[in-house]
């Protein structure tokens, strides 16, 4: 429970603070552009983080997953699982959830009690299967590439890394997730 509440009052911070707590991964003069149509049934599952921008909240994380699931308010249920310092290491999750604020858009928080501790979640890119997702936020101090495997092939990464780029970020600064 310790873990939840740790990981919980890290996204808050970074939610609050931004750049002056973490790093910026994306020229915030480029436009981000969100997918114009997602279809919530069909992003809603299990997805594997490939890699990620690295983040405070998700420090030593291996093995990472998302679960999303539709709650019966509308809203929808996240679950981050991580695996502490090794895809069979220790495991730790953090319950989260999401609303849609526009097309491609939604909002996260860990915290729900907290209006103000909100993450900007913006889908970048999902291929025609709706197996590949790059996601990330307008001020750049997140971002992941997510599969619906565990590993995902070269053309696959090359495609993410682009559509990360024409969105501003720096993809050489990933940071690839073991699993």
């Amino acid at each position: 429970m310790k873990a939840v509440w740790r990981a919980a009052l890290a996204w808050a911070l970074i939610s609050l603070g931004g750049p002056t707590i973490a790093e910026t991964y994306r020229d915030r003069d480029v436009e981000m552009l969100p997918v114009t149509e997602l279809d919530v049934e069909r992003y809603l599952g299990k997805w594997y983080e490939i890699a990620r921008f690295p983040n405070r909240f998700e420090k030593g994380c291996e093995g990472v997953t998302a679960e999303y699931a539709l709650r019966s308010d509308g809203k929808i249920s996240v679950l981050n699982t991580c695996r502490i310092g090794a895809p069979d290491g220790e495991s730790k999750s953090a319950d989260g959830q999401a609303k849609i604020v526009g097309p491609g858009k939604l909002s996260v928080t860990f915290v729900p009690w907290l209006p103000f501790a909100r993450g900007d979640y913006w889908v970048l890119y999902l291929d025609e299967a709706y197996s590949l997702a790059v996601v990330g936020a307008p001020r750049g101090t997140t971002g992941w590439i997510l599969s619906r495997t565990p590993a995902i092939s070269p053309e696959a990464r090359t495609r993410a890394e682009e559509v990360l780029r024409k969105n501003g970020y720096d993809p050489s600064l990933l940071r690839n997730v073991l699993h």
